[in-house]
């Protein structure tokens, strides 16, 4: 094992590598050799290609890819027994979720039927059963009762109005609305499948989704409340329904209907026992205990026998009619009042079909198309909605059923329909006197694996928070806001969390493991060591606008470098420079003109004289050098030339200062008038440099750090895969800002697209070229260690502060 360790180790010697050597080296392609022209590919689109024709027609049919290679001998026994279990659960579940829906029951079995055989021609997984689902058959529910509620068909008795419902009228109404929907969102789904935008359903994370089936197994339980106790409450609609309705539902507790209770309460409680006792005896039998359709067919025939509907005036499944429906065009003008419903029911149902899809994919080998998806479930949705059908999806339980019973294609939905078929033409009729209280304790019973999702809670508070609090929005907002405002608001907030988490990134200063070309976190890695002179600073998300401004305020404090400060500190380093620069300019110009004025004054006179005049004299003697006296006999002698300097003018600001030519009766030499007043020149102008110099230093230390180490920043941009033009811009100012403190800036890591960005948001320039960017970040840092290294280094002494008197404390 040890000698095993030791052989995995490499050492790869090249040059460092900017992103020009890069593109030299690995031949980059241009953005035209890898995208072709919009020309070219409509000449493609419009060319008979025979093969790329058939590749297009059978992803648009995959039954035509998998049906000719299908084998009776291996498939046919498997799909068979998997396909009449499945139909099995499809009578019950149908017409359970059909009271879901506020539907007759039998439309339930044509929801069970139609989508199916669609679903056999389009889908491409091999496991999911569609069909009716609690959480659709909820929302197409909320849909009808809405638009349909029972108020709008109340019996008229001439003058007077019965608290009756036109229970005919209203059920045909809610028909055509949930049609209307249905169609609506299938058309949706298949809009959305054509334009390839199936990848819309990750949007709906799985704590999401289990959060919002969870509140929607809330919303069924309180709808079956009503077939369950035997109660009418009021129905509410909108924002707080769920909430009315409960309300509603405990004041009418009183009026319960004793025999329907008891109905509900001994099918509940036999059909927990019976799937608990199914899933004791599961590795012990080939088949799963169809539990509930025993338990419709015990139902139906105490029914019948008891005459529990004229004895005890307990409500019944009613008539069912035999035979198909004939297909019918959905009312148009209704799809305006369904549109937002429709667009949630296509989302969702098109969100849980995928995620079973995908799991049964991943466990038996093979490839699930998220857009042929969205394409079959719309098909099936809009085909289904011709024949009043409601919004189907696929099922979690039977498409549970069918894995265990060992299905092989997608021939087990045929032998489903085939059975549910049966049903519909010549068993529906047996039904009419099943209790509709067995049906809503069947629907109970089967959301006791969403009540167990509570237990997401306790699993999300140990490993991630954030994941915990999307699924709480999504559950309260779900109960409050109803199933498709709740879903809106979950999506928004669990979109917003992204943002959040983007916008405040983990910033870190990498450095270098010993030994090795890896850089990792100085903070969370004892063995990480830093590079002297190079900060080497990472962000864990991409830059972009949201936190392009966070980014630079980031850089800036863990570079520990205020670089606005530094600016302004240089900026007034160089202008006090340009001063002294013109100041001592100045000088050398006077003191030019000071000895070619000496030199003509000497030539003039050539003998000694003394002439008084006025309280002056002057005097020049033999060496050339002019001596100017006043009465009181200061003199000062400076370059050759001796200035009389007063006891008393001094400048406003109390220094001493150079008389510029005295009396202008004593200029008969001619030059001393000529001087201007930009030639004033003080006593202290030695103090003053170095006053200047400790006024420096004070500014030095307003910077709040007294010297920087840092000569060279490399960003690195491994995590970023795609850069905006506000990040582009907030680039630009790093690279020009450090520049002007001297500290060059690198990029490191930079993927192929993200220089493709670069390029055209016109990041390059003469200051800024692609030798800036390298391939790692240990390349840049061994450009920065060759080009910098330690030695240009700018420091700077601690600062001088000042006391009163102007002494250095």
């Amino acid at each position: 094992m040890e000698s095993a360790r030791r052989s995995e180790r490499f050492r790869v010697e090249r040059d460092v590598l900017d992103e020009l050597k890069l593109e030299e080296v690995t031949q980059r392609k241009s953005y035209a050799d890898i995208h072709s022209s919009l020309s070219e590919q409509l000449k493609n689109s419009l060319r008979c290609n025979v093969p790329y024709l058939k590749q297009s027609i059978v992803r648009r049919l995959p039954v035509l890819y998998w049906l000719p290679k299908y084998s009776v001998w291996d498939y046919g026994m498997p799909d068979l027994i998997s396909g009449i279990s499945v139909g099995i659960m499809h009578l019950p579940q149908g017409m359970a979720y059909a009271l879901l829906a506020s539907l007759p029951p039998v439309f339930g079995l044509y929801s069970s039927l139609y989508p199916a055989l669609v679903y056999f021609f389009f889908g491409t997984s091999r496991h999911v059963s569609i069909g009716t689902f609690t959480v659709l058959s909820i929302m197409v529910g909320s849909v009808t009762e809405r638009l349909a509620p029972d108020v709008d068909f109340q019996k008229a008795n001439g003058t007077n109005i019965t608290a009756e419902a036109d229970v005919t009228a209203r059920d045909s109404y809610r028909v055509q609305v949930a049609a209307a929907a249905t169609v609506l969102g299938g058309l949706i789904q298949v809009l959305l499948g054509v334009v390839k935008f199936g990848f819309v359903g990750t949007y709906l994370s799985e704590p999401l989704v289990r959060a919002y089936t969870t509140a929607a197994a809330v919303h069924a339980v309180v709808a079956q409340v009503k077939y369950i106790f035997g109660v009418f409450p009021t129905r509410f609609s909108g924002p707080l329904s769920l909430v009315y309705t409960l309300k509603d539902v405990c004041s009418l507790l009183p009026n319960t209907h004793l025999p329907t209770l008891l109905v509900s309460v001994v099918t509940i409680v036999l059909l927990i026992a019976a799937k608990e006792l199914n899933s004791f005896l599961s590795s012990k039998l080939p088949v799963p205990i169809p539990v509930e359709l025993i338990t419709i067919v015990a139902g139906t025939l105490i029914s019948s026998y008891a005459h529990l509907n004229t004895n005890y005036t307990i409500s019944v499944v009613g008539e069912i009619p035999s035979g198909l429906s004939s297909p019918s065009v959905p009312d148009v003008s209704l799809f305006g009042e369904v549109i937002g419903d429709a667009f949630a029911l296509a989302i969702v149902g098109y969100a849980i079909t995928i995620s079973l899809g995908k799991t049964f994919a991943l466990k038996h080998g093979y490839k699930v198309d998220n857009n042929q998806e969205l394409v079959a479930l719309g098909l099936s949705n809009t085909v289904g909605g011709f024949f009043q059908c409601f919004s189907v999806c696929s099922s979690m339980s039977r498409s549970l059923i069918q894995d265990t019973t060992g299905v092989k294609t997608q021939m087990a939905g045929v032998a489903s329909s085939l059975i549910v078929l049966v049903t519909i033409l010549k068993l529906g009729t047996l039904f009419q006197e099943l209790p509709k209280a067995v049906l809503s304790a069947i629907v109970f019973v089967n959301l006791k694996g969403m009540f167990k999702q509570y237990y997401d809670i306790v699993t999300l508070w140990r490993s991630s928070k954030i994941d915990l609090v999307v699924w709480l929005v999504t559950w309260v907002s779900t109960l409050l806001l109803n199933l498709d405002l709740g879903l809106a608001a979950s999506v928004t907030f669990a979109l917003f969390t992204v943002i959040f988490r983007t916008q405040l990134p983990t910033y870190s200063v990498l450095g270098n493991i010993p030994g090795t070309e890896l850089y990792v976190d100085i903070e969370m890695h004892r063995e990480a060591r830093g590079i002297p002179g190079v900060t080497i600073f990472r962000s864990s998300a991409t830059v972009y606008f949201a936190n392009a401004d966070l980014y630079l305020e980031a850089l800036k404090e863990k570079s520990g470098l205020n670089i606005s400060k530094m600016i302004i500190y240089k900026r007034r380093q160089e202008a006090k420079q340009k001063r002294r620069e013109r100041r001592a300019e100045r000088r050398a110009k006077r003191q030019a003109k000071r000895e070619r004025r000496a030199q003509r004054a000497a030539r003039q006179l050539s003998e000694f004289s003394v002439e008084e005049e006025g309280g002056c004299w002057r005097d020049t003697s033999i060496d050339g050098t002019v001596i100017v006296e006043d009465e009181q006999g200061g003199t000062e002698r400076e370059n050759g030339t001796v200035f009389v300097i007063p006891t008393t003018p001094r400048t406003p600001d109390g220094r001493w200062e150079y008389l510029k030519g005295g009396d202008p009766d004593c200029t008969s030499l001619g030059w001393m008038s000529e001087l201007q007043d930009g030639d004033t020149t003080t006593l202290g102008s030695s103090s003053e440099d170095t006053l200047s110099q400790d006024l420096e230093r004070i500014s030095l230390g307003s910077l709040g750090k007294w010297t920087w180490d840092i000569h060279s920043i490399i960003l690195d941009l491994s995590t970023a895969n795609f850069i905006d033009t506000v990040a582009i811009k907030t680039m630009k100012n790093i690279f020009q800002d450090f520049s002007e403190i001297d500290v060059d800036v690198y990029m490191a890591g930079c993927q192929a697209s993200v220089v493709e960005q670069l390029e055209h948001g016109d990041f390059f320039s003469e200051k800024i070229t692609k030798r800036r960017l390298f391939a790692s970040v240990h390349d840049a840092v061994l450009h920065c260690l060759n080009h910098r290294g330690a030695t240009t280094i700018p420091r700077y002494e601690p600062s001088v502060v000042l006391g009163e008197s102007g002494t250095m404390l």
